[in-house]
């Protein structure tokens, strides 16, 4: 599949307005935005500043969704993917996540590494992930707040430059540390 991104401009807020309140993300924060709400969140540089990037992800000549690519003053940004909702499911995720990465690693190179995070519940993205050649790197307790109940665990993927540069996975060992044993 040809993915493009194509970064947001002054005159699509209607568009991103349109495609924030016709689609329901229910692994984000907010399942559902309200027009105030992104208008809000327009002006408060959630989509576009120093910081971070919006693009349009187009696939197959149509566009099929949403990246936010935030952090992007440092070495280590992450994304926040959204596909339109009859993209999700039919296998287009890790073609998407391997393209994103690409651009991320030949557009900033200053990037060394890139973040995935989701809530521990999303197993569509985290497999999504690790299948592009992400490693989970953390797990956060209840991290992941909700508007409407408790918070759930959050999850956080990473692909290093130098993984992706040699295509290859490298892990490390989740369990470094062992509980001494007593004196007996």
């Amino acid at each position: 599949m040809d993915v493009t991104f194509v970064q947001l401009s002054d005159k699509d807020e209607g568009e991103l307005v349109k495609f924030l309140t016709t689609n329901r993300f229910p692994f984000h924060r907010n399942a559902a935005p309200s027009e105030a709400l992104v208008r809000q969140l327009l002006l408060e540089g959630r989509f576009e500043s120093d910081a971070v990037r919006t693009f349009w992800l187009i696939g197959d000549n149509q566009r099929m969704g949403l990246v936010i690519l935030e952090d992007l003053d440092g070495p280590r940004p992450a994304f926040d993917l959204r596909l339109v909702e009859e993209f999700r499911g039919h296998g287009y995720g890790v073609p998407i996540v391997k393209a994103l990465a690409g651009h991320v690693f030949t557009t900033y190179p200053q990037t060394q590494r890139l973040a995935g995070r989701t809530r521990a519940d999303n197993i569509a993205m985290r497999l999504t992930l690790l299948r592009a050649g992400f490693v989970k790197e953390s797990h956060h307790r209840q991290a992941w707040e909700l508007e409407d109940g408790p918070a759930l665990d959050a999850v956080t993927y990473v692909l290093l430059r130098s993984d992706w540069e040699a295509g290859t996975v490298t892990g490390f060992p989740w369990e470094d540390l062992e509980e001494p044993s007593a004196p007996s």
